[in-house]
């Protein structure tokens, strides 16, 4: 039984409002975002439907560690951390599949 997990960057279109995230499924969540089921979500609020940033990593606990570690740095290192990976900002969903 795979036990890792995967953190995450949401964007909106407009690149103005950015979500972290981390999850065991990251398939599913990013569905989960794009359909807006929780629709109070942040992200739903936002719209937050771009998927611009991912990282595997093999124990839950070290991508809840990464998470913890995004969320504390500022607004500038997480659009760094994402145009490490993509500099267009291009939505990774397909990637996923």
């Amino acid at each position: 039984m795979y036990k890792g997990g995967a953190v995450y960057i949401m964007s909106s279109p407009d690149k103005t409002a950015l979500y972290t995230g981390v999850t065991s499924d990251l398939p599913k969540r990013i569905y989960e975002h794009k359909s807006k089921v929780y629709i109070n979500s942040f992200t739903a609020k936002y719209n937050c439907v771009l998927l611009v940033y991912y990282q595997y990593f093999d124990t839950i606990e070290m991508a809840i560690a990464e998470e913890k570690r995004i969320k504390g740095g500022s607004r500038k290192k997480k659009i760094l951390l994402v145009e490490s990976m993509n500099i267009n900002w291009i939505d990774l969903t397909e990637q996923l599949f």
